[in-house]
């Protein structure tokens, strides 16, 4: 029973996760169309083993090369790099473990060439947070735990949504020196 539980709550999460990506992908057509950036859904490095069903629908089984990269990058108006990625909970923390080992090194890595890197956050697929690098990674020295909660450690990076269009770039500053 309780195996039965987890895989529906597993399945569950997955297809927030997806709404999710789905949200933000909205949203980044949104800051093209305005002019404001070019971001894009990273793909997963995945290797076809063999074709899947019939011929010519484009399935395969394949497995995945290495651990996924951040959801989502791309480019400012201003020729600076952005880079985040997409973790939904239903409860109303969220956890730094979510960001995986190989997630937090390619961070890492483009922190250090000044992109600007971010973790998008959705609670329940209502509330949307843009949480800087710099403080997600010092979840255990800012908060004393390696989690943030909604309130005192969520709210300050609380963006709108316009009808599940994430305003996630609200309130970034964009360098017209460049």
């Amino acid at each position: 029973m309780a195996d039965a539980r987890r895989q529906i709550t597993g399945a569950r999460n997955r297809a927030s996760g997806e709404i999710f990506e789905r949200y933000i992908s909205q949203s980044c057509n949104y800051y093209w169309d305005k002019g404001y950036a070019c971001i894009e859904k990273t793909p997963e490095p995945m290797h076809p083993i063999r074709p899947y069903g019939n011929r010519g629908t484009g399935q395969f089984i394949a497995y995945y090369m290495k651990q996924a990269q951040p959801d989502f990058k791309g480019t400012l108006c201003d020729g600076s790099c952005i880079i985040f990625d997409a973790k939904h909970t239903d409860k109303d923390r969220i956890k730094q473990s979510a960001i995986t080992e190989a997630q937090w090194e390619t961070f890492d890595r483009y922190e250090a060439m000044k992109a600007r890197c971010f973790v998008i956050v959705s609670i329940n697929l209502e509330r949307f947070y843009r949480v800087p690098w710099a403080v997600w990674k010092q979840m255990k020295e800012l908060y004393g735990h390696k989690y943030m909660a909604e309130g005192r450690e969520l709210d300050p990076y609380k963006v709108p949504d316009q009808n599940r269009t994430i305003l996630f770039l609200e309130g970034v500053t964009i360098n017209e020196d460049r």
